[in-house]
C-alpha cells in the first residue's frame, strides 16, 4: 500500500478494510482479562451470535471460563495461531498482552472496552456487535500502529528479544534510589542521566507511562519515538523526540535492582553494563478502530479536555 505524504510525514500509512470485502470471516479468537462476572454477561450471548452466522469462536482461558456449552480454553498463543482476527474483551493491559501475539502473526484486533480508561480500546461495549457487523463485511478502519523491537544485550551478545506496543523502560528495582544510565542514539553518545528510569516509547505509547513522566503526545502516524526521563536528578533534563529510524540504546552503569520492563508486563533483570537495545520492530499492529471517531475525538474523550 503507498504512503501517504503530508503532515505526519512519509512514515504516515493509511488505514484500510481489516478484511477483504466479501471474503467470509470462519473463525474469531476472543481474549479477555475482566472480571469474572463481566464476562458471564457478555460471553454467552456473544458466541450464540458469532455462531448463528456460521462463525467458530476460540476461546482463551479467561472467557472460555464465563461461557456456557462446554468451550475448551486454549493458551492465548493457540487462540491467536488460528483466529482471522482478534476479539479483544478487557482494558489497555489486555491489548498490550493481545498486541505481541498479533503484529507477528499479521492479524487484527478488535478491541472492546471492559476497563476503566482504555485509550486503545476505543469501542464501547455498547458498539460491541455493530463493530463486529462492520468487521465483518470488511468496512471498517485498520490503524497501522509501530511496534518497538528491545533486546537485552550481556557482554556484546543479544540475551533476549521482546516486542512493545507502548513502551520499554529501563527503571529501578525496590531500592528507593536513582541510577545511573548512559544513552545512546545511533551510536552517537547523547548524556548520562541520573533518575528513576528511562522510558522509551511509541506513539501510540506516548499517552502511557511516558505521558504522566511528563512526555509529549504524539498522533501514531507520526513516525518518530520519544526518550523521557523518569524523576531526572538534573531539572533540565528533558523528553526527547527522535526518528523512529532511530537505534536507541540505554547501558547500566553499577546499579543493583535494575531491569528492563516491556509494556509493563514483562520484566527482564539487568546486570551492570547491560544495554538496553530499542528500535523500531519489523511488524506492525493492525488496529481496527472506529471509522466515524477520528484520533482527536477520542483524545478528547479520554482525557476530558474541555470539561469543567
Amino acid at each position: 500500500m503507498p504512503e501517504r505524504q503530508g503532515l505526519y510525514g512519509s512514515n504516515a500509512v493509511e488505514s484500510q478494510p481489516p478484511m477483504q470485502p466479501g471474503k467470509a470471516v470462519q473463525t474469531i479468537g476472543i481474549l479477555s482479562r475482566p472480571r469474572r462476572e463481566q464476562l458471564s454477561v457478555v460471553v454467552p450471548p456473544l458466541l450464540k451470535w458469532l455462531e448463528a452466522r456460521g462463525i467458530k469462536p476460540v476461546l482463551d482461558k479467561d472467557t472460555a471460563a464465563a461461557a456456557t456449552g462446554g468451550f475448551q480454553g486454549q493458551p492465548a498463543p493457540a487462540v491467536a495461531d488460528v483466529s482471522e482476527f482478534l476479539l479483544v474483551l478487557g482494558g489497555d493491559g489486555t491489548i498490550l498482552a493481545a498486541a505481541r501475539l498479533a503484529a507477528s502473526r499479521h492479524i487484527p484486533i478488535l478491541p472492546i472496552n471492559m476497563g476503566r480508561l482504555g485509550f486503545l480500546t476505543s469501542f464501547t461495549l455498547d458498539e460491541l456487535y455493530p463493530a463486529l457487523e462492520e468487521a465483518l463485511r470488511g468496512q471498517s478502519s485498520i490503524s497501522q500502529r509501530v511496534m518497538l523491537q528491545a533486546e537485552l544485550v550481556r557482554a556484546g551478545s543479544v540475551v533476549e528479544t521482546q516486542c512493545a506496543l507502548n513502551e520499554a523502560v529501563v527503571h529501578k528495582g525496590s531500592f528507593a534510589r536513582m541510577i545511573q544510565l548512559e544513552l545512546s542514539i545511533d551510536s552517537d553518545f547523547v548524556c548520562r542521566y541520573r533518575a528513576d528510569g528511562l522510558i522509551v516509547s511509541s506513539p501510540t505509547g506516548s499517552t502511557a507511562y511516558s505521558l504522566s513522566a511528563g512526555g509529549p503526545i504524539l498522533h501514531p502516524a507520526v513516525g518518530a519515538f520519544i526518550i523521557t526521563p523518569i524523576c531526572p536528578h538534573m531539572l533540565s533534563d528533558r523528553p526527547l523526540v527522535v526518528p523512529d529510524t532511530s537505534t536507541i540504546e540505554v547501558r547500566v552503569g553499577d546499579a543493583e535492582s535494575v531491569y528492563l520492563t516491556i509494556d509493563g508486563q514483562r520484566g527482564l533483570p539487568m546486570q551492570p553494563t547491560d544495554i538496553a537495545r530499542i528500535r523500531r520492530g519489523n511488524e506492525q499492529l493492525q488496529l481496527i478502530q472506529p471509522p466515524n471517531k477520528p484520533y482527536f475525538e477520542i483524545l478528547r474523550g479520554k482525557l476530558k479536555w474541555g470539561e469543567a
